[in-house]
């Protein structure tokens, strides 16, 4: 019987559906496409699922076939394959600039994310993003003068004392006496450069602490062998199991003094400061946690005793340049890591000269910006408990007293030519503007102040980066991204190059973790769970009221303090 024509048929014409079912589709039947089972495969018992198929142009082209509908057909079948194929020549392509993909531009959200949104876990990819793990490269590649060279011939009595006969360490064979000169020189010549931006001057964790090396115990050598370990871990994972057994042994030696000389005794003694110093830096290397604040409060404790024993005059041995050092180390570890989260600082203002402007070279900063963040912070955790008119008006007069300070703050620099600790210490400042804006008076990223503040200084970060100095960014990176606007990641533009904020954020991170002792990964989460929130939020619209900043969280208390408890920003 012939076929009837399309003329000749009655009722609309069945075709397949484009949402068919996988088992209506595999069995050739059309599919009435009902949700959640189809009909068919409800009364047969199947299981009734839809495949999703992803088809890519340049495949369909490569095999000279049609793509969807932008073929030529016809009813007649005239044009073959072979001319539609010829249809698409390589003159007719345009092809698009592909961007260089890098392994740390990734920003995944899993389902933690909004299961658990006040959480920040610091998962491997976390590190697999910002550190690259080979052996072979060389790192530290700059076309400027830092780091510091360090002569190693003014310490060669340490290197020799390091290699002298230990005893055999049966449970761990790769820890020997070539292995432990390795580990001393590597924390020399690596990890030393890493901690202050200076190019013409050595950092104090070299010119301070290791000559008073010669005259300590064994337990300091562990404990600076832990702490090279722990960082050369970062580029080769064998040595964490070595760090993990010099932090154990270091750990054993310190408690064994405390058990035995007594918190008072061990506060005059330099030495024991300076192994919970080390300690306090492997915490941070490694997972900075909770675990690194306990050496926080522990030193917190001797320095009281010691200051103690200053005041009443017990002691000749107070002033020692190891102690100071120390008691510098864990003040400014705290004032900076508190800024984020805004609990109770520990080391007051107390502990700074309010007008001493010359530039540490372990900070990146005056003392006296350092004073002022310490105040913000503590004005801060005030705002909300403010309950008459004068007290506002008195915590107004203070935060315009500390913007004003801030904003005619210039700090010394003991060496005219060394620009990058200048550099440095300059973005400290910047960051500082942007975070009293942001912890006393409520402003947003959307707030005009802080797109401005946010383009200077992430412009000045990128300058450092091009000079290859990424030493004293952590903070300034850290203040300046949790701030960059959702709506407006465009910071700046030059000769037709768009320069976006939160890519530049990520290249820098990569860059720092590489070459300073902060724990990047960790600070990378937080960013990131703050950029998470803040894309969340702008489909559910904003949770803070931004003109009542007296009964509500103001912004940096709602995105940023919540999620950066235990950081460490120095």
């Amino acid at each position: 019987m012939p076929r009837k024509k399309a003329a000749d048929r009655v009722g609309p014409v069945k075709t397949r559906s484009r949402g068919g079912c996988k088992e209506c589709r595999a069995s050739r039947v059309r599919c009435d496409t009902q949700k959640p089972v189809c009909t068919r495969c409800r009364e047969r018992g199947l299981v009734c699922s839809t495949q999703l198929v992803l088809k890519w142009e340049s495949e369909f082209v490569s095999r000279g076939l049609a793509f969807g509908r932008a073929g030529i057909w016809s009813k007649s079948g005239s044009q073959s394959k072979s001319s539609a194929s010829a249809s698409f020549t390589h003159d007719d392509q345009e092809w698009c600039d592909v961007p260089i993909v890098e392994s740390w531009g990734f920003v995944n959200s899993g389902v933690s994310t909004f299961e658990q949104p006040g959480q920040v876990n610091v998962a491997c990819d976390e590190l697999n993003a910002v550190v690259v793990r080979d052996k072979g490269r060389k790192r530290l590649k700059s076309k400027s003068n830092w780091p510091a060279p360090v002569d190693l011939s003014t310490y060669g009595p340490i290197l020799q004392q390091l290699m002298r006969p230990a005893a055999a360490l049966p449970l761990f064979p790769h820890v020997t006496k070539s292995n432990q000169g390795r580990l001393f020189e590597y924390y020399l010549q690596q990890v030393c450069p890493r901690t202050t931006a200076s190019s013409k001057l050595s950092s104090p964790f070299a010119s301070i602490i290791l000559p008073f090396c010669l005259s300590a115990s064994p337990i300091l050598f562990t404990a600076i062998q832990a702490l090279g370990a722990c960082h050369w871990s970062r580029f080769d994972p064998t040595y964490g199991v070595i760090g993990l057994h010099f932090k154990s042994q270091a750990l054993k030696g310190l408690r064994h003094r405390l058990a035995m000389e007594g918190s008072l005794n061990c506060s005059t003694d330099p030495e024991v400061l300076a192994i919970m110093m080390m300690l306090c830096l492997y915490e941070i290397v490694d997972n900075c946690d909770e675990r690194w604040t306990i050496h926080l409060k522990g030193a917190k404790d001797l320095i009281r005793l010691r200051r103690q024993q200053l005041s009443i005059g017990k002691s000749c041995n107070l002033q020692d340049p190891v102690s100071a050092f120390a008691e510098l180390f864990f003040a400014f570890q705290d004032v900076m890591g508190r800024t984020a989260c805004g609990e109770e600082v520990i080391f007051g203002n107390d502990y700074w000269e309010e007008n001493e402007r010359s530039i540490d070279l372990w900070m990146g900063c005056s003392p006296e910006l350092v004073s002022i963040l310490s105040s913000i912070t503590e004005l801060s955790r005030t705002r909300r408990q403010l309950a008459s008119d004068s007290a506002r008006a008195a915590f107004s007069l203070r935060a315009a007293s500390l913007g004003h300070k801030l904003e005619n703050l210039v700090q010394e620099i003991g060496d005219d030519e060394d620009q990058l600790l200048g550099s440095a210490a300059e973005l400290k400042r910047l960051a500082a503007v942007l975070y009293l804006h942001c912890a006393l008076y409520g402003a947003s990223p959307a707030t005009p102040l802080v797109v401005g503040y946010v383009r200077r200084i992430l412009r000045l970060v990128s300058h450092l980066l091009d000079s290859g100095s990424l030493v004293s960014m952590t903070w300034p990176v850290f203040v300046a991204a949790v701030e960059l606007d959702p709506l407006h990641d465009e910071v700046w533009s030059d000769d037709e190059t768009v320069v976006y904020g939160r890519p530049l954020v990520l290249r820098a991170l990569a860059a720092m973790a590489e070459s300073s002792v902060s724990n990047v990964a960790r600070t990378r989460a937080v960013i990131v769970k703050v950029w998470q929130a803040r894309d969340s939020d702008m489909v559910k619209g904003p949770p803070v009221d931004g003109l009542d900043h007296t009964t509500n969280c103001n912004d940096w208390e709602w995105y940023v303090a919540p999620i950066s408890t235990a950081m460490s920003l120095a």
